[in-house]
């Protein structure tokens, strides 16, 4: 019988909408807001893994805004950044030694903050990253999961508008792939983050700034002023008993060891019947 093909775990991504985001990302002074505020919860989570990694390898280095968190809980590794293909033209890259599709040193820690919601096959990735940790070394990371932009996508839909985003992969669907990729001990968990604005357009400036639509069936067009009216409008109807308007973004963390390979162990064993005789001859050892 033969061997049954294995499942596509690819999303529904448009590649280069999100290597036009991530340019536009690259280029603000600093990095997100939430994409920092996120890296500081989770560095807070380093504190139950009782190794202290030699070498850390972030992926990616700017806009997963761990350096500072990093060199905070661990001052004496070597923290080294990989970025990704769309920043090589971008004028900070000779300060990231690594681009994402050349070889890696392996690493202790491989840290990743707010960037595999970003990545057409995230079980692909889960496997590279195993190969870039050393036996024992161990991963973190965090990405946005379904529950982000809940309000936002309601009102899409009840507007006729599309998607305002990729659909985004399940915590326990992540946990799969982390055991499917050879990493043990995998912890999964996921909080909710609510931002809230003062107006509509604080609110669409702010998103902006963490990220895009890179839905492949997005809107393919310009929009109109007048959509754009429409949108605010809409937003503006949305205001909680506060007076503000609030989007949540489900954040989830992602914790995996990579287990040191097993040694292979035959399926059957053969012994010398000389050896065999040998062996049934010799006295039991008292409780054997």
């Amino acid at each position: 019988m033969a061997a049954a093909d294995p499942p596509d775990t690819r999303r529904a991504l448009d590649e280069a909408a999100v290597a036009r985001i991530v340019r536009r990302l690259a280029g603000a002074a600093e990095p997100p807001w939430l994409h920092r505020e996120v890296a500081r919860r989770l560095s807070e989570r380093l504190g139950i893994v009782r190794r202290q990694p030699k070498t850390v390898l972030q992926w990616p280095g700017w806009l997963g805004a761990g350096a500072e968190p990093l060199r905070a809980c661990y001052p004496k590794a070597k923290l080294t950044a990989v970025e990704p293909a769309p920043l090589r033209a971008h004028r900070w890259w000779q300060r990231a030694p690594l681009a994402d599709d050349a070889p890696w040193p392996q690493a202790d820690l491989l840290w990743s903050n707010m960037a595999l919601h970003a990545v057409r096959d995230p079980a692909a990735l889960l496997k590279r990253w195993r190969q870039g940790l050393q036996a024992d070394g161990f991963l973190m990371f965090s990405t946005l999961g379904p529950g982000s932009l809940a309000e936002l996508r309601a009102l899409y839909r009840e507007l006729g508008f599309g998607a305002p985003a990729a659909d985004l992969v399940d915590m326990h669907d992540l946990g799969d792939m982390l055991v499917q990729a050879g990493f043990a001990d995998p912890v999964m968990d996921q909080e909710p983050l609510r931002l809230a604005w003062a107006t509509p357009e604080a609110a669409l400036a702010e998103l902006r700034t963490l990220g895009g639509n890179a839905h492949p069936g997005r809107f393919a067009g310009l929009r109109t002023p007048r959509w754009r009216q429409r949108l605010l409008a809409a937003l503006a109807g949305r205001r909680g008993a506060d007076g503000r308007i609030g989007i949540t973004f489900e954040i989830v963390y992602g914790h995996a060891f990579n287990a040191p390979p097993r040694a292979a162990v035959a399926a059957r064993a053969e012994v010398a019947l000389d050896d065999f005789r040998a062996m049934a001859r010799a006295p039991r050892k008292p409780g054997a």
